[in-house]
């Protein structure tokens, strides 16, 4: 596991060779607990089927259960919502595997910036402490306790249950003179599941 900001110059060398910004933060901590993640970020496969098992597949076994994963007495039942199946089956994926991209590709950036005589002297300092800095942010607890924030208090509050809800009958909602009423499918998916995905859209 990679170790927080570079104290010294080997450790400024040992960080730059292998600079990460996906590396570290709780999230990253959690998943390499449970063995969904290593120093690699490999187990790519693994993260994405246990994202599916936690954000898309409660969603079908709920809308089974309420009678609305095909037909029943909705205008859009689970199934027949396209937008829904792509969310949390192509687009979740892809963010997971975005980040392995991430990861090989910026992990020689610094060095690359030095190889190529890009810093000169006199802003190695400020280069360095750039580095420190954004090491300090990729592991910081409260940046990521702001962006679960963030998820609950704006995109999910405001942004998706007043905006992005659709106004007639579906399997996640019904309207009602109070505002949507939520099944126990559209439950999970406005408490669990778009969480996930919003919080990992803007991590």
């Amino acid at each position: 596991m990679t170790s927080a900001t570079p104290n010294s110059s080997d450790d400024f060398l040992n960080e730059r060779q292998n600079f990460s910004l996906v590396l570290g933060g709780p999230l990253y901590q959690l998943l390499y607990r449970a063995h969904l993640s290593d120093d690699a970020l490999h187990m790519v496969r693994r993260r994405a089927q246990f994202a599916i098992a936690i954000a898309w597949l409660p969603l079908l076994l709920l809308s089974t259960l309420e009678g609305n994963v095909w037909s029943g007495t909705t205008t859009v039942p689970f199934l027949k919502d396209i937008e829904a199946q792509t969310r949390f089956l192509v687009a979740l994926p892809l963010l997971i595997v975005a980040e392995l991209i991430v990861h090989q590709r910026m992990r020689n950036l610094v060095q690359q910036f030095l190889e190529r005589n890009l810093i000169p002297e006199s802003g190695k300092a400020r280069f360095k402490s750039a580095i420190a800095s954004a090491f300090r942010l990729r592991n910081s607890v409260l940046i990521e306790v702001l962006l679960i924030a963030l998820v609950y208090g704006v995109g999910i509050s405001i942004i998706w249950r007043q905006n992005v809800v659709l106004d007639t009958n579906t399997w996640y909602a019904t309207p009602s003179a109070n505002g949507s009423k939520l099944s126990l499918a559209g439950m999970w998916l406005g408490f669990v599941s778009m969480p996930i995905f919003q919080f990992l859209l803007i991590r």
